[in-house]
């Protein structure tokens, strides 16, 4: 998944004020603007020219206890609120998250993570529809990142909401959600383990279990939502592999009962500037009548300075978990990025 990786802008002293107070902190504004072109072949596309900006707002300050705090607000394509994070860094202890909108904590960090160049295969302006593992990632929610005790190589996170399902509120101490969602609270629990820790250069495993409680309301929903990934890559020379698998449990009573997930990648880093790869992604879709969703992409990308070239060709079979030849599709994508 394309994410966020440059953020900014600083306000923090307010809402931190009663930890303590805050040293002046540093303030930042970064983005980005994409240029696309898609083909599809043999459908219409309509314009096939597309554009996509973001902005993101990040600052950090030290309090006086020594405690780091850091703050990031994310606005995408026409100015539209995306997300906001604050991280308390504790010495000795970790870090706490708070987050609210859609970003990536919990289990949803990992949703997807085989290697690519640009995008997996099935995010490349498909629209497959295919269904990967979330967590509470989705609503406000409070992410624990412990470094006590924890051995070189480790990294846990534990994610809790208190209401999964009700999105999260944009003005401060608004409320959220709605009761006629089923979803109530729920947590995450993930890790990852680095070749420090497995004593293999190259290699990474990682994994992860997320657990949200459904109210029965109505005889569609049968259970709680249970959701589990495990997956690993491995680097060597200029080749990375991976493999992952994930698994989706939704608690309904009759259709849509669970999404099975499989996925792998390789990529090749030619030079400083170039890189290839590959990427294919399996969705099963356990129903009244099973469907397999599946993706291909070739893609390549190359970057000139603060500009990157990319280019993916990519297939679909079984879009949104249904069959038929409108649910088949061919595409070619082009985009050409600039960073600011």
């Amino acid at each position: 998944m394309n994410k966020l990786t440059k953020y900014g802008v600083s306000a923090l002293c307010g809402s931190l004020a009663a930890i303590s107070s805050a040293h002046a902190g540093d303030l930042s504004v970064t983005g980005g603007v994409d240029v696309t072109w898609v083909s599809l072949d043999d459908e219409t596309t309509g314009n096939p020219v597309g554009m996509g900006s973001n902005l993101t707002f990040s600052g950090s300050g030290e309090l006086d206890n020594g405690w780091s705090v850091a703050l990031t607000v994310a606005n995408t394509n026409a100015n539209a609120y995306s997300n906001t994070q604050v991280v308390v860094g504790i010495p000795g202890i970790g870090d706490i998250r708070i987050d609210q909108g859609t970003s990536g904590t919990g289990i949803d960090r990992m949703d997807d993570k085989t290697p690519v160049v640009w995008e997996e295969a099935y995010g490349t302006g498909l629209g497959t529809g295919i269904q990967t593992v979330a967590g509470v990632s989705g609503a406000a929610n409070i992410e624990i990142t412990p470094s006590a005790f924890m051995p070189d190589g480790l990294t846990t996170r534990f994610a809790y909401s208190p209401n999964a399902g009700g999105g999260s509120s944009v003005a401060d101490k608004a409320s959220s959600g709605t009761t006629a969602n089923a979803k109530r609270s729920g947590w995450d629990l993930t890790f990852s383990a680095s070749s420090d820790l497995l004593g293999v250069d190259g290699l990474s495993v990682y994994g992860g279990v997320s657990e949200i409680d459904q109210y029965e309301n109505n005889a569609a929903i049968a259970g709680d939502i249970s959701e589990q990934t495990l997956g690993a890559t491995y680097a060597v020379g200029s080749f990375t592999v991976g493999y992952q698998w994930s698994e989706e449990d939704t608690g309904r009573a009759s259709t849509n009962l669970k999404y099975t997930n499989e996925g792998y990648g390789i990529t090749f880093q030619v030079n400083d500037d170039l890189s290839i790869g590959y990427n294919h992604y399996e969705s099963d879709l356990d129903t009244t009548t099973d469907v397999t969703a599946e993706a291909s992409s070739i893609q390549a990308s190359y970057t000139m300075g603060g500009a990157t070239l990319t280019i993916a060709e990519a297939s679909a079979d079984n879009m949104k978990y249904q069959t038929g030849a409108a649910y088949q599709r061919d595409a070619t994508t082009v985009k050409l990025a600039l960073a600011f």
